[in-house]
């Protein structure tokens, strides 16, 4: 686990992702679906900066996080070579969920905001508690909702 106590640790994490040829378009412009890709790598990254890596709670009780809703405002095209920012931000923390605001952002310039709702379920597909020690890891949240 991160040697942050939980208040002192940052309520938004920042992931720089690089746009490769492979995700954008004939014309050069990020393929909107790619934007999902980057929130997830931002989202997984957030949870290993967090000292909890999703592969730990899949070994240790079965439980994964998956996405429930996703609402996607785009704004402005990436393109090829742009050096990108994910933040991630906790929004809400209920029973089974987690409420995230993901944006993505060029030299300061947003060009997408995503809404998402991720739940924590077992293995049999059903929505489960987030497991406590998870709830110990996300930073305190002064807000609901985005």
């Amino acid at each position: 686990m991160n040697d942050l106590t939980r208040a002192t640790r940052p309520a938004t994490h920042r992931q720089t992702i690089r746009v490769y040829f492979e995700d954008t378009d004939a014309a050069g412009i990020v393929y909107y679906a790619n934007y999902l890709k980057f929130a997830e790598r931002a989202r997984t990254d957030w949870l290993r900066a967090l000292g909890m890596p999703h592969s730990q709670m899949i070994k240790r009780d079965g439980l994964t996080l998956v996405v429930r809703r996703c609402e996607a405002d785009y704004r402005k095209p990436a393109h090829l070579d742009d050096e990108l920012v994910v933040e991630t931000e906790l929004t809400k923390l209920g029973g089974a969920s987690i409420d995230l605001l993901q944006r993505v952002f060029r030299d300061g310039d947003l060009l997408v905001e995503m809404k998402v709702v991720i739940v924590c379920v077992g293995r049999d597909g059903k929505a489960a508690r987030l497991p406590d020690y998870l709830r110990a890891a996300l930073p305190r949240i002064n807000h609901v909702g985005a």
